[in-house]
Parts: structure tokens; C-alpha cells; sequence
């Protein structure tokens, strides 16, 4: 079976892609994952807020810098270095010890001067850039409209910045995600990934306080992006779509595939069943190409989205009762 595809211009032995976490935050869980059978691999997000909280620890309370503003760069500076040149440095060895795509994630909350850096990443050896964006809409004053300006700002920066293929990963909380991401792909991604899975805050009611138990995904999660990979691929979409969350063993693959995914991404069921686990996801799609006749996944990729009863299906937003009259 061929397995092939290509990803953001990038050519790919198979469309499992694992994505960014702590699993793909170092050399040797990278290595594994090619040594599995990946596609390519998302190194684990750097995060600009994380970047920049560390510089405001460290210039905090400190009058001479009003005095001294020069003093204050270079602290500024010498705080984000160690962060920044180790994911650099991860990069690289990536690179040099696989021979799949290594694709960087920054989570991006602004387009400020930092989006910067992403040239820094492109001259490490990233064959891709994956922007993780996440603005939480918790101002009343701000408009919808500003914050879907504001991804749009930080794509159209970060791609003045490099000539590597872009994708931009994304939640599922836009008023209308049709129109958002055609602007996204007008403004230069070259990819999306559908969705972000966020932080899901819970109360302890022994404690009263917030915590958090649920940080893997279930199977039932992968509908959603399933849902606009469809309606986006039926609309003749052109950017790639990356099919993230939920997707946990290989008929999941093999659905978001036939919904007109280019690629998968996988995260939970790395964590649950070891990195190993990528063969038996790669075998199981093999296994169901053979069964059903399909020589390659340009066979098969959105077979279900070309049909117009299909495309009514993933459009209906509420239930109807059936009528037995």
C-alpha cells in the first residue's frame, strides 16, 4: 500500500503525523517517533507568553532600568537566549538524526517584535513552521472582529519572516469558521490544523478549587474536526488540513482521511499507548486499504465530502425527529 502524501509542500511517507507535546520536546522521543513509522513530527510548542513572563521576573521592580533602558535590553535579551537556543539547538539535532520533516510549533499570542524569531528557526533547520495560536476572547470591549484581525496579523508577520511552509493550528470558537479560514489562507497559511484541544479548567468540590482532569482526548472528540474538514474540503478549500484531537487508533485515521484531511495529527494515544503504537496505527490503515481495494491514500482522501447527501449531513446543526405518519 502506498501510503504517501505531501504536507504543506513537503513529501511525507505516510499522513501520521505526531504532534506537538511534551512527547516531541526532546531528541530521543523524536528519534522514536521516526523509528515508528512517523510521517513527520511537530516539535513540542515554544510559548511566546512563557518567553515573555520570564523577561518580566526578571526586570521586575527594578528603577535603575528607567535610568538605564540599555540595561534593560540586554537583561531582556539574555533572558529569552537559554529558552530560545535550546529549541534552536533541538532543531538541528532533529534534523540531523531523522530523515522525516521536523516541524517547529510556536504558540503565538501577539504579532509583536518576537515574531522575529521565527527566522531564527527557519536557519536551524525546521522544515515547517506550525503557529499555535490562542487568544481567550475574555474582554467585552474587544470586538470579534479585532481578535480575528489579530491572527491574521501574526500569520501575515511571521510569514515576512521565512520561506518554509507555514500552518497555523487553531480552536473551533469562531463565529464563523468558513469565512476564517479562507482569511487565514488569504493570509498566507499554508495549512491549518483543525483543532487545538485547550485547557479544560474543572472544580475539585472538596476543595473549591480549579483543577484540571481532563487532559486526553477521547475518541468522540475527533467529530468536530472531522465536521469542518469535510465542509471545508466540499467548498473546494486550498490550503492543507491537518485533522487534530481525537484521533486515537487507525479507523480514526482512515475517517478524517475520507473526509479530505491531508494529514493526521496524534497526541493521546501516544501518551496512553507508547510512541510504538504509530506502527500498529500505520498497519491498521494498511490493513483497511487492502480490505477495501484502495492502492494508495489518494484513493480514497475525501471520498465522503464529494457527495452532496454527505456534505448536507455534516451541515445539520440540530437533531429532526423522525416522522413515522
Amino acid at each position: 500500500m502506498d501510503l504517501s502524501t505531501t504536507y504543506l509542500g513537503l513529501p511525507l511517507k505516510n499522513p501520521l503525523v505526531v504532534s506537538s507535546s511534551k512527547l516531541t520536546g526532546n531528541l530521543r522521543n523524536v528519534k522514536e517517533c521516526h523509528k515508528a513509522g512517523a510521517g513527520a513530527v511537530v516539535l513540542k510548542s515554544i510559548f511566546e507568553e512563557q518567553i515573555i513572563a520570564r523577561v518580566a521576573e526578571k526586570t521586575r521592580k527594578q528603577d535603575f532600568y528607567f535610568w538605564f533602558p540599555e540595561a534593560e535590553e540586554f537583561i531582556t535579551n539574555i533572558s529569552k537566549g537559554p529558552v530560545l537556543d535550546d529549541y534552536l539547538r533541538l532543531i538541528g539535532d532533529a534534523r540531523k538524526e531523522t530523515d522525516i520533516p521536523i516541524i517547529a510549533s510556536v504558540n503565538c499570542i501577539s504579532h509583536s517584535e518576537w515574531v522575529h524569531f521565527a527566522s531564527k528557526i527557519e536557519a536551524a533547520g525546521a522544515h515547517a513552521l506550525e503557529l499555535n495560536i490562542a487568544l481567550f476572547p475574555n474582554d467585552r470591549h474587544l470586538s470579534s472582529e479585532a481578535i480575528e484581525d489579530e491572527y491574521l496579523a501574526i500569520v501575515s508577520e511571521v510569514k515576512k519572516q521565512v520561506s518554509i511552509p507555514v500552518s497555523v493550528k487553531i480552536g473551533p470558537f469562531f463565529t464563523n469558521m468558513m469565512s476564517m479560514a479562507w482569511r487565514l489562507q488569504e493570509a498566507g497559511a499554508d495549512g491549518l490544523v483543525l483543532f487545538n484541544r485547550f485547557y479544560n479548567p474543572d472544580v475539585d468540590i472538596s476543595t473549591a478549587k480549579v483543577v484540571t482532569d481532563n487532559v486526553f482526548s477521547s475518541p468522540d472528540e475527533k467529530s468536530l474536526s472531522m465536521r469542518w474538514i469535510a465542509l471545508l474540503r466540499s467548498r473546494q478549500f486550498p490550503a492543507d488540513l491537518a485533522a487534530s484531537t481525537g484521533i486515537h487508533y487507525s479507523i480514526g485515521v482512515v475517517k478524517q482521511l475520507l473526509a479530505g484531511a491531508t494529514v493526521t495529527q496524534l497526541c493521546t494515544t501516544l501518551y496512553q499507548n507508547g510512541i510504538p503504537y504509530l506502527a500498529d496505527i500505520k498497519q491498521g490503515v494498511m490493513d483497511w486499504m487492502k480490505k477495501n481495494g484502495h492502492k494508495s491514500v489518494n484513493d480514497f482522501r475525501g471520498m465522503v465530502s464529494r457527495h452532496q447527501e454527505n456534505s448536507a449531513g455534516f451541515e445539520r446543526l440540530q437533531y429532526m425527529k423522525k416522522n413515522f405518519d
